[in-house]
């Protein structure tokens, strides 16, 4: 078996995480026909995953993503191609949460400007 393993921190909060995480969940679904289920807890949530041949959790909290997987023999030869994936699916779903919070904290502090004055 190969091992798998991808962290990603971050300032979003578990809120925000959390549809993250079911945005990439679905995503994996659709495009790896892989079967997930998610686990909602109060500080932390867990995405398992599994295929033929991958099994694996996406651990999800207030400031970082933790993902293992197991590759089994035949995938375990494409790891890198297979790691490649999820890192740029996740970076992905996280670039694109980056942008409203600085447009929204540079609103904020916009507001507060004007109202000094």
């Amino acid at each position: 078996m190969t091992q798998l393993h991808i962290h990603r921190d971050h300032t979003l909060g578990l809120a925000a995480a959390r549809k993250i995480a079911l945005s990439w969940a679905e995503q994996v679904e659709a495009e790896f026909d892989m079967a997930c289920t998610y686990e909602e807890g109060k500080h932390e949530d867990w995405v398992q995953f599994k295929r033929s041949g991958v099994t694996g959790k996406l651990h999800v909290t207030a400031d970082h993503f933790d993902l293992d997987a197991k590759l089994g023999f035949l995938l375990g030869a494409f790891k890198g191609r297979i790691e490649a994936e999820i890192v740029k699916n996740l970076d992905d779903l996280l670039a694109t949460k980056a942008p409203a919070k600085k447009a929204a904290a540079k609103s904020a502090s916009a507001k507060a400007a004007s109202a000094k004055k």
